[in-house]
């Protein structure tokens, strides 16, 4: 009765944490929409909001980050149990890894329109990316809301087009640069947004690779994601 008393302790406790990590996952996803807003629009105040929301994603690593602590303390987890709080506690700071890549974005929105180099669009620049990398990062949190590790496989093979787009944007910026000097400024800021995407990119990649390891106890972080996957397990 004890154990068993203390097994439903663990779990209460451990999907109270999960709650608060999918709720951090929604506050970032919306920091890096409303940071693409202020680069598409030139919204300087909304670019302060976004910053300013960076904190809260910050204090609340914090709280989730000692939560954890005490539950490993506590409860002391151990095999499958003890594998995923410590993937948790992973997930957790490529959260707040993204809350700070949103914040980037944010602060080249800011530079590049009270620089008055905003005056001609650069969104269409890194448009595709920026869509590619939040449809990853919502589905990579679905996996983990769900534990579904297919899906987490599927948001893996994501990270090969964003990179990709990636390169394709570096090499045209540099040709505007090259071919006018003028639009330099503008281009580095748009580069800074195009690597802050591309990193969010693979934060997301992370958290699906955290799924796997959680349900399957296989840690592929340097491995192919499709090797030793249920797909190629069937005949």
């Amino acid at each position: 009765m004890i154990g068993e008393h203390l097994s439903k302790q663990y779990d209460t406790d451990l999907e109270t944490i999960r709650s608060k990590v999918l709720l951090m996952g929604g506050m970032v996803e919306t920091q890096f929409t409303d940071a693409m807003t202020c680069f598409r629009s030139g919204n300087i105040e909304q670019a302060e909001l976004v910053m300013k929301a960076d904190e809260n994603v910050n204090r609340l690593e914090i709280a989730l980050d000692d939560a954890c602590s005490h539950l490993i303390v506590k409860r002391q987890p151990a095999a499958n149990d003890l594998r995923t709080v410590m993937a948790t506690t992973k997930v957790i700071t490529d959260l707040e890894r993204i809350g700070d890549e949103a914040a980037k974005i944010a602060r080249s929105a800011r530079n590049l329109y009270t620089r008055n180099a905003g005056i001609v669009s650069h969104y269409d620049t890194v448009r595709v990316i920026a869509g590619s990398a939040s449809t990853m990062l919502h589905d990579a949190l679905d996996a983990f809301a769900r534990l579904d590790a297919e899906q987490a496989v599927k948001v893996i093979a994501q990270d090969e087009l964003i990179d990709h787009e990636f390169g394709s944007i570096m090499r045209n910026l540099i040709t505007f640069m090259m071919e006018d000097p003028r639009t330099i400024s503008a281009s580095l800021d748009t580069m800074w947004v195009a690597k802050a995407i591309e990193r969010i990119g693979d934060h997301a990649k992370n958290i699906a690779e955290y799924v796997i390891f959680i349900v399957e106890g296989k840690d592929i972080r340097h491995a192919n994601p499709y090797a030793g996957s249920k797909q190629d397990q069937q005949p």
